[in-house]
């Protein structure tokens, strides 16, 4: 008889939940039903899904550039009301919901969020903002931003600009670059984005003392 497999054979034979998930969200791209699976992922990710919207964004981008702008704005949209989403958690949930986040929540963990709400002390809005583009899990964010009591509008406004700049630039690129483009943001999106989301703030920054 076969022997069981051990070490190694074990993790490959067995993938952990979040690779499973993110196997699984891969495959919603054949669909059919592709652009509404991106509207609730997207959704879901901002306030509680462990998996990124772009992982489903860039193949479904790698087709005509209209049909790219399409998913980034659903994509867009589904956050920002995802965030808020999110935001109310926070403000009117989190004492009841807390210890379930920290259990069950991939990337949520109660340390990520005490230095976040000491960081908030400091930055406030613009914190929101590179959340956007940040590869700490947005959704911390969004109900660290409705704990803290964070204005609404701004809040609103921080996660609109960045989190739609940062799907559409997604799109842009695969849409027109293709393949290549594709290896290239899966090696190296998060410190793309991340450098993306400073020197926009940068921007904004200067803007404000002119």
């Amino acid at each position: 008889m076969p022997s069981e497999p051990k070490g190694d054979d074990v993790s490959q034979a067995k993938p952990n939940l979040l690779r499973r998930v993110y196997d699984w969200t891969l495959t919603l791209a054949e669909r059919k039903s592709a652009g509404g699976w991106l509207a609730a992922i997207s959704f879901a990710e901002a306030s509680f899904f462990p998996i990124p919207p772009d992982v489903l964004l860039i193949p479904l981008c790698l087709g005509a550039l209209r049909k790219a702008l399409k998913f980034a704005l659903i994509c867009s949209v589904a956050s920002v009301l995802g965030g808020a989403a999110g935001y109310a958690i926070g403000a009117f949930g989190w004492e009841t919901v807390q210890d379930i986040f920290y259990k069950y929540v991939p990337g949520f963990t109660e340390e990520k969020f005490r230095h976040l709400t000491s960081w908030y002390t400091k930055w406030g809005w613009p914190l929101v903002f590179l959340a956007g583009f940040s590869p700490i899990p947005y959704k911390i964010f969004t109900i660290a931003s409705g704990v803290l009591g964070m204005a609404f509008p701004q809040f609103l406004l921080a996660s609109a600009v960045s989190r739609s700049a940062r799907f559409f630039i997604v799109a842009v690129l695969i849409a027109k670059f293709g393949e290549p483009m594709k290896v290239s943001i899966d090696k190296h999106f998060n410190k793309l984005a991340l450098a993306f989301g400073v020197l926009l703030l940068g921007g904004f920054a200067v803007l404000k003392l002119l």
